[in-house]
């Protein structure tokens, strides 16, 4: 009995690993740099508010310096290196799916976003 229940623990404990890693969430990446006026535009007017929405709760955003863009370490790749600060890169299972480059204004950002999860992932936006 207690090798039989040992064996199905560890058959439980391997079907919850397989299933963690099998399917990775969206992410959102601001590259930012300090002393970008547009980035600290983009914190002024929408980064207290972007992870209370629909958004901000399917594609947590992780802010990201510039410079750790080119390193091995970042954690996902990119489809090309990044130029400008803010560049929004949107990232599911370890890779860039889009990106958004420059930061446009509130309501350009927000259509923009929505375009591109709308396009890439499974995000369905919620109706009001």
């Amino acid at each position: 009995m207690f090798s039989r229940l040992k064996y199905m623990l560890m058959i439980g404990a391997i079907a919850l690993t397989g299933a963690s890693s099998f399917a990775q969430a969206a992410e959102l990446i601001m590259v930012e740099e300090s002393g970008c006026v547009w980035c600290a535009q983009w914190e002024r007017d929408l980064g207290a508010i972007y992870p209370k929405t629909p958004e901000g709760k399917f594609a947590p955003l992780q802010h990201v310096q510039i410079r750790d863009t080119r390193k091995d370490t970042l954690g996902f790749t990119l489809t090309r290196p990044v130029s400008f600060t803010p560049t929004f890169v949107l990232v599911e299972d370890g890779a860039e799916i889009g990106r958004i480059e420059g930061y446009p204004g509130e309501d350009f950002f927000w259509g923009l976003l929505d375009q591109m999860l709308t396009n890439s992932t499974g995000y369905i936006k919620p109706t009001s």
